[in-house]
């Protein structure tokens, strides 16, 4: 995935700003490839186009031609992590019996925590500053969380909560422990465990 801007015939075709289209091809996604590879090994904060050139013994021009920047590459392997976190939580709580539904749904959440502490630990400096942040990703986060509340319902699991609100204090409670923890280095085992120890009580004080 070069970017979400149009393409024709394998041309990114880049804003009225731009003097140039740019190149969106197999080497764009090695070129992507490349610095996940060295961000999941260094930390984002290493990356530089040099690395990435040298990795994959390529010119500038190679590269140039197909991103304007090292921000652009970074922009786009931290969306594709994003995607990775949300995928973890597309839970399948359908045919969980009670006791089944809540330890399922500790074991989603803390799997999307676990998975977004690694992500961010080598994206800093853009956890809050792309789709962490932005309003289709809050409501992406608050509708997944919302439909397994509303299933927990249907099914006489929990209490007659709101809903959204409920939904938005979930997403809230995580995100801000997931910040946290990353932000003042809580270890990763620790991190999960604590996260888990303390989300067991909100599911138990939603049972009915």
């Amino acid at each position: 995935m070069c970017a979400d801007t149009p393409k024709e015939g394998g041309i990114l075709i880049t804003d009225a700003k731009q003097p140039k289209a740019l190149i969106c091809d197999e080497m764009s996604e090695k070129i992507i490839e490349a610095a996940h590879a060295i961000a999941t090994a260094h930390g984002a904060q290493t990356l530089t186009v040099r690395k990435i050139l040298k990795k994959l013994e390529i010119t500038n021009r190679v590269f140039y031609n197909r991103f304007r920047n090292i921000d652009d590459v970074l922009a786009i392997v931290y969306k594709n992590t994003v995607i990775k976190v949300r995928e973890s939580i597309i839970s399948n709580v359908e045919g969980k019996s009670k006791e089944e539904f809540f330890d399922y749904v500790n074991e989603v959440i803390s799997t999307a925590l676990i998975i977004s502490y690694d992500e961010k630990n080598r994206f800093t400096q853009y956890v809050f500053d792309n789709d962490s942040v932005t309003q289709s990703n809050y409501r992406w986060w608050t509708g997944e969380i919302k439909k397994i509340i509303d299933y927990a319902k249907a099914k006489d699991y929990i209490k007659d909560v709101d809903s959204d609100v409920l939904s938005y204090s979930i997403w809230c409670f995580c995100r801000g422990y997931n910040a946290d923890a990353v932000g003042r280095g809580v270890p990763r085992e620790k991190a999960l465990a604590d996260f888990k120890y303390s989300f067991a009580f909100l599911l138990n004080g939603l049972k009915k």
